[in-house]
């Protein structure tokens, strides 16, 4: 992309009220859904989350549509395969690769029918460049790409370029969208850890240090335009290496954050992040019984939060200049997992998202100072 053109997925223009790129009280998703049509979920998104709705994953379609095999078909110059054990690099582009990039155009294409004449923001996502380094086999040894810093850069740079022009690509299909660029890191606190295991499974790979792990996910981030996001549903979310890595925002599951972390993203938070909150859960398999809670009580779980965390919830005389207002600030999401809800589960738990999120400023006004 030019510096001359117009920035494709660009940030709008934000005003003091809302210095966010979506309006307030508002809900999102967070990647997959249940099904395999393309279109019937682009509908269900935009139906249920018409201010931030999102393109979503598919996986129950197979081996190219999970999260991995969907952000391998936007590498560039990084051929991959399947194999018994999950994703590895490949010699030269095969069918596993050709199947995943057909699907995603399967995808983009009905993103393109259905948003036709829609202006506002739509959010993408991608794997990012830990967990993919953690989830793709080198081609020789089949240990992870991330036991070869070598790779590691390769990989980085080549889901950068990928990346930005799939941000390009949606915005060319959807002129009226301004693209958010999800960057999704469900395994990035293994790999901070040092928990992720050798091909044989006998040992664990190394930890990257902090300012290597911030570097990486600055690498993609950098790259485009797009305002970002990086998403992390698994426990230790690294809100700290995150904001380093210069994001916009960060999305994580409610349940997921300990109190000895709210500290840390109360931090964030006071750093100007928005905030994706997955407030709502639904059962791991379609059979379970599940009722959706309340909306007034998904809404009063981030409220109460916030006053957990030691500031006002919204901006009084007695509140921090530049603090956002969490009705404008927080995008209210289900937490991870509804690909494996059945479809009249997501579509609940999207909905009360919805009706949470509209609720947000109605119940900040309420305990205003």
């Amino acid at each position: 992309m030019t510096q001359e053109a117009p920035k494709l997925g660009s940030v709008p223009e934000t005003t003091s009220e809302q210095p966010f790129p979506w309006p307030v009280g508002c809900a999102s998703g967070v990647g997959s859904l249940p099904g395999a049509d393309p279109a019937e979920a682009v509908r269900l998104v935009f139906g249920e989350l018409p201010d931030l709705p999102y393109l979503a994953e598919l996986p129950a379609r197979g081996p190219g549509a999970d999260l991995t095999g969907r952000t391998a078909a936007l590498l560039v110059d990084l051929p991959v395969e399947t194999t018994p054990g999950g994703w590895r690099f490949a010699a030269r582009p095969g069918r596993d690769l050709g199947r995943a990039r057909a699907m995603l155009s399967a995808d983009l294409d009905a993103l393109e029918e259905v948003a036709s004449g829609y202006q506002g923001p739509l959010k993408v996502q991608v794997c990012g460049p830990w967990t993919l380094a953690a989830t793709i086999g080198l081609l020789r040894s089949q240990d992870p790409a991330l036991a070869d810093p070598g790779a590691v850069a390769d990989l980085t740079d080549s889901l950068a370029e990928g990346a930005a022009a799939h941000v390009a690509d949606v915005s060319k299909r959807v002129p009226g969208a301004v693209v958010l660029l999800q960057v999704d890191e469900p395994a990035i606190s293994s790999v901070l850890r040092g928990m992720v295991p050798t091909a044989s499974g006998l040992n664990r790979l190394p930890a990257p240090e902090a300012p290597a792990a911030a570097a990486g996910l600055r690498r993609v981030l950098s790259v485009s335009p797009a305002y970002s996001v990086v998403h992390c549903c698994a426990a230790s979310v690294p809100f700290g290496i995150i904001k380093d890595a210069g994001a916009d925002a960060v999305g994580f599951d409610l349940s997921q954050v300990s109190p000895g972390a709210e500290e840390a993203l109360a931090e964030t938070a006071e750093a100007g992040l928005g905030i994706f909150a997955g407030a709502v859960a639904v059962p791991r398999s379609p059979g379970s019984a599940w009722a959706a809670p309340a909306p007034s009580a998904v809404a009063r779980r981030v409220t109460g939060l916030w006053q957990r965390m030691g500031w006002p919830v919204s901006r009084s005389a007695g509140a921090a200049a530049g603090r956002a207002d969490v009705a404008g600030q927080v995008v209210l999401t289900p937490a991870c997992g509804l690909a494996s809800a059945s479809p009249a589960q997501a579509k609940a738990a999207m909905a009360g998202c919805r009706e949470a999120a509209r609720l947000l400023p109605e119940l900040i006004e309420e305990e205003r100072p």
